[in-house]
């Protein structure tokens, strides 16, 4: 029992992978129809299947989306959400194992895990110009306390009134007859009024409102910003591409090293048996009197080393198959059925390749995003001294509400960042990130051409191994006749024996080199799971020990 890791925006992911699949479809379809009339049918076969592939597994993460769970890792013992049980079958073809890795791959789940985070920014981001209406309450208490000085005022109004009394008594002194002298108003009103006076109020205050702020016009900063964390998804998806290329391209070195391992295995446990029929042989003859101690110690010498030679072969085999089984994260070792293999048709034209990895290298998807983010942070930096509007509006809730609405608009006039280092900034990455495309597009086309001839080295060396295998295999079958009639010797036998082995060995190391050759040409292309299609169609199968 094994568990799948999943993200939690598999559906939105899903989505995302099958419209990009559509659109790699359609783009290698177009190109087969025009390179088929030039070249084998068999890569236009590879490069559909591939994308096939990833929408197949797509459909398989929204199934097994439904019942999530959590979960603990077998390894780290770490609770993992999202997640659900998986049985693997100890016996794997590779095309099972590729579909299992998908599934079970941590490095793959936390990718879906930041490409689902850059799209939710992206999401956030949409709605930053909409209306913002919000609902302010309140409610407060108070108490207020001071000593407040009426001396200046009290002297003021002194002044005042004896002033304006003796004004009034010059004025009407001869209209009017002398009266008897009256008080002193300005000072009968200084006594009712205090030098200070000392204020204390408290209570409470409770209100409410509703307002509303929108920016109309952000001089394209929102356009933006929804622009910049698009092209950081984008990025993240070129990232998981890639991560999802790698660990293909380890699957396969793993899966077949492991296969390659256990016929290495194989080969020495039969050369142990072929020498233990040997010592047999020379033990008999050494008791008849036909052969000398010396050949009949050397028997017993060759027998002892293809033992160990057997031993160690064997723990290579176990070394590999767990390297395998650390990849799929099952708790046993996983027995590879997919044979080693090899096709006799010779490849496509380089050029065809070249093509391929120019239109869909995850690397190029990588770049292309970085420009579009350096596109972005130009724009954005070009409306620093652009305006914001805003409409804004607040109205109180109560039985006689007081209201405020209008526009307001806003420029910076200085400080803050400076424009023009910014700008020259964004430019410097746009022109990196061109630069960058075509350094990458130079190094890819030289990758692809490597590749290419490893793979037309490792088939023809193969094939002409294979003159040495048979021509060792007859060499093996007379000396071994030559000994029972007494014309050859024990280290006859073991050197012929030694070199049937090499000469297997060999070929089998060599159609290694071709299987590892093509995985590493389709990843550099970008389409690793085309892969399959030159499997399905090798006419060459190695031995293998394990059959479904």
């Amino acid at each position: 029992m094994k568990f799948a890791l999943s993200s939690l925006s598999t559906a939105m992911l899903a989505g995302i992978l099958i419209g990009l699949s559509n659109h790699t479809l359609a783009n290698i379809n177009s190109e087969a129809q025009s390179i088929d009339k030039q070249y084998n049918e068999l890569t236009p076969i590879a490069a559909v299947q591939a994308n096939e592939g990833v929408v197949k597994n797509t459909a398989v993460q929204q199934k097994n989306a439904l019942n999530l769970s959590t979960l603990t890792d077998p390894i780290t013992h770490k609770r993992i959400d999202n997640s659900y049980p998986l049985e693997v079958s100890s016996f794997l073809s590779l095309e099972q194992a590729q579909n299992i890795l998908l599934q079970v791959s941590p490095k793959l789940a936390a990718n879906q895990a930041a490409i689902a985070a850059s799209n939710y920014q992206t999401d956030a981001l949409k709605t930053i110009d909409n209306p913002f209406v919000f609902a302010q309450v309140s409610a407060s208490a108070y108490s207020l306390q001071a000593d407040i000085d009426l001396s200046t005022l009290k002297n003021g109004v002194v002044n005042g009134v004896n002033n304006a009394g003796a004004d009034i008594g010059a004025n009407v002194g001869a209209i009017i007859p002398p009266t008897p002298n009256l008080p002193n108003f300005g000072e009968l009103i200084g006594e009712r009024i205090p030098d200070s006076y000392n204020l204390k109020r408290s209570g409470t205050r409770t209100g409410a409102g509703v307002g509303v702020a929108w920016p109309v016009y952000t001089a394209g900063r929102t356009t933006a910003l929804t622009g910049l964390s698009d092209a950081r998804t984008q990025e993240a998806l070129a990232d998981s591409v890639l991560d999802k290329n790698e660990l293909y391209n380890t699957l396969i070195e793993r899966y077949f090293k492991a296969q390659l391992a256990i016929i290495a295995a194989y080969l020495r446990e039969d050369a142990y048996d072929t020498l233990q029929q040997t010592d047999h042989m020379a033990k008999r003859l050494f008791e008849e009197g036909f052969i000398s101690r010396v050949e009949r110690l050397e028997a017993q010498s060759a027998l002892a080393d293809a033992n160990s030679e057997a031993v160690n072969a064997n723990n290579d085999a176990r070394l590999a198959m767990i390297a395998l089984q650390r990849l799929l994260r099952t708790d046993y070792p996983i027995k590879p059925t997919t044979p080693l293999f090899l096709s006799s048709r010779q490849l496509p034209d380089v050029t065809y390749f070249q093509e391929l990895a120019l239109h869909h290298h995850p690397g190029l998807q990588k770049v292309a995003a970085k420009r579009a983010q350096a596109q972005q942070l130009h724009a954005l930096s070009d409306t620093g001294y652009k305006p914001t509007v805003m409409l804004y509006g607040y109205g109180q809730v109560e039985e006689k509400p007081s209201w405020v609405a209008g526009v307001s608009a806003s420029w910076k006039l200085w400080g803050g960042l400076d424009k023009t280092a910014t700008l020259a900034s964004s430019t410097a990455k746009i022109r990196q990130a061109d630069l960058s495309e075509i350094e990458l597009s130079d190094n890819l086309l030289l990758l692809v051409e490597k590749n290419w001839h490893d793979v037309n080295n490792a088939q023809s060396r193969y094939q002409a191994l294979q003159s040495n295998v048979d021509l060792s295999a007859e060499v093996l079958r007379l000396r071994r006749l030559g000994l029972q009639e007494g014309v050859n010797t024990t280290v006859d036998v073991v050197q012929a024996q030694t070199q049937a082995l090499k000469a297997r060995t060999e070929q089998a190391q060599a159609a290694n080199n071709y299987v590892q050759g093509l995985a590493a040409l389709m990843q550099s292309c970008g389409t690793p799971l085309a892969f399959n299609a030159y499997l399905n169609a090798a006419d060459i199968r190695l031995t293998t020990l394990y059959e479904e």
